[in-house]
């Protein structure tokens, strides 16, 4: 029988094989050639008090036994002339309600309004470089969704809505790399998730399934009372037994079409703030206290959280060795975001840093409209690009002089490619969200010392937390309250955030709409 060890090691010999095997073998009382072969369970950095060690969690198989895999396995069915169920929008909510649906035996069929991967890249690169936005294909809409391009995080709270381990050995099936399996903190990288995103579009059209890019959905189609298919904006129609809308939390348009078709929405809390980035080696020193980061050390991360006036003030989507992107979806607006690649190698560190908005704080809050905080948030973004400047150029100030209430004079490089223009945020950020975010800050200074710096930037702004918006749905069938065969989903509809807890929404979905159909 196996036997599961745990151990802690060095960096350096958590990751040498015969240092692994030397420290099971003297932990089991075995000679070292009896330790056949192992699998990492779980592997996790303490660097609390300054001595760095690596935790792992090891099964340990030992003499001829055979090694045994706990992965799940994935059985799709030809669906090709299967009752067919469309899914609004292509994230990792709607391409894992896709897959399960084909195990279930319904054929999905995928709705998204903006590009494949590839042409996506193209649109970026020259929203970044040009400054040119494409309305339906960017850092927020297209094949892969919002995580595509920024991260791929695969960290989440959310362990019991679902089975996550699911979704972590289906993105290893599709080229992910097995470290995601056992790493406390996973994450794929911007420069790989692409490619697992089209290997799961190959797998949903390979067994009968349907894809369908450049399609915008502008109206819920509707017999006998219940959801039975969509239109589309060229005005062409989609027949399906049930509709699943997974289309992201930046599908405003998407918002609007049902209160104009009399389908309940409501307006909920949400975030809202700014991303801060720092010199990575300034971080790294910090959290590995002073200590020089090597080749067996990952750039370090943090995670932050206060209360400050009864409200939450927090890190949120923080990229070590990582990039600020342009998340804007209209023109006219500046949103920023940020990702890493898989290697975590740039010399900034960011993060967002958000307060929590309850739906008292919005100004003029309209209980009649449940697009209220919606506007605020435009408007914010509004406010950013005009004190932003040209373009998607981001309104920034350096950390201490935001703190301080001080013109930053100049600026430190910065990782944003569009470019930064020096602002004075605490005067036109709202009340509320500046004086809770320097208290905030102030506090994330003394438990990280050196983090209250110039050397630091703040971005404006970090506004695309989570939706604004929820989609009401029945907690039994999952079903929207009102509308039977209309499923809500993942973060647009407002019940996930993040690409695991979006995929396992996904599934969840899937078994639902499965129930359903039957």
């Amino acid at each position: 029988m196996p036997v599961d060890v745990n151990l802690v090691l060095s960096p350096a010999d958590a990751a040498n094989e015969q240092q692994v095997k030397r420290a099971l073998a003297k932990q089991l009382g075995l000679k070292p050639e009896l330790v056949s072969k192992y699998v990492i369970t779980r592997k996790s950095i303490d660097a609390r008090r300054g001595n760095i060690k690596v935790n792992l969690g090891v099964r340990v198989f030992k003499g001829a036994e055979q090694v045994k895999s706990n992965a799940p396995t994935f059985r799709y069915l030809n669906v090709t002339w299967s009752t067919p169920v469309a899914i609004v929008g292509a994230g990792p909510a709607g391409l894992f309600a896709a897959l399960r649906l084909m195990e279930l035996g319904y054929k999905p069929i995928l709705i998204e309004r903006g590009n494949a991967v590839s042409d996506r890249k193209r649109d970026i690169a020259k929203l970044s470089r040009e400054h040119n936005l494409n309305l339906d294909s960017n850092y927020a809409f297209g094949e892969g969704g919002a995580g595509t391009f920024s991260d791929g995080k695969l960290y989440t709270r959310s362990k019991k809505r679902g089975d996550l381990s699911r979704i972590l050995y289906n993105l290893h099936l599709h080229g992910a790399n097995e470290n995601i399996l056992y790493e406390a903190h996973p994450h794929i990288g911007t420069n790989k998730l692409p490619g697992i995103i089209v290997n799961i579009r190959e797998t949903i059209i390979a067994n009968g399934g349907e894809v369908h890019f450049g399609k915008r959905v502008s109206r819920i189609l509707t017999s006998n009372g219940k959801a039975s298919g969509v239109e589309l904006a060229d005005g062409s129609t989609i027949d399906a037994a049930a509709v699943i809308l997974a289309t992201g939390h930046s599908a405003r348009d998407i918002y609007t079409m049902l209160v104009e078709q009399g389908i309940l929405i409501e307006a909920k809390p949400f975030a809202m703030g700014v991303r801060v980035e720092h010199p990575q080696e300034l971080i790294d020193s910090i959290q590995y206290h002073g200590a020089k980061r090597n080749d067996f050390l990952p750039a370090a991360s943090y995670s932050l959280v206060h209360q400050v006036e009864g409200r939450g003030v927090y890190s949120f989507c923080m990229c070590p060795g990582g990039f600020i992107v342009p998340a804007a979806t209209e023109d006219g607006e500046v949103v920023v975001n940020g990702m890493s690649p898989s290697l975590r190698n740039s010399r900034f560190a960011n993060s967002g840093m958000v307060v929590e908005i309850r739906l008292e704080d919005i100004p003029n809050f309209d209980p009649q409209n449940p697009l209220s905080g919606l506007n605020y948030q435009r408007w914010l973004e509004e406010q950013a690009s005009i004190h932003g400047g040209k373009g998607f150029t981001a309104p920034a100030q350096r950390l201490a002089d935001f703190v301080q209430g001080k013109t930053s004079s100049s600026l430190p490089k910065c990782s944003y490619h569009p470019g930064t223009n020096p602002s004075d945020l605490h005067k036109w950020l709202p009340a509320d969200i500046a004086t809770r975010l320097q208290q905030g800050f102030k506090e994330f200074g003394r438990k990280m010392n050196g983090f209250l710096t110039n050397e630091a930037q703040i971005l404006g702004v970090e506004s695309r937390t989570s939706s604004p918006v929820r989609i009401p749905r029945d907690p039994e069938t999952l079903q929207h309250v009102q509308l039977n065969g209309l499923f809500p989903c993942g973060e647009g509809a407002g019940y996930a955030g993040g690409i695991v807890s979006s995929a396992v929404d996904g599934e969840l979905i899937a078994e639902s709409v499965a129930r359903y159909l039957k």
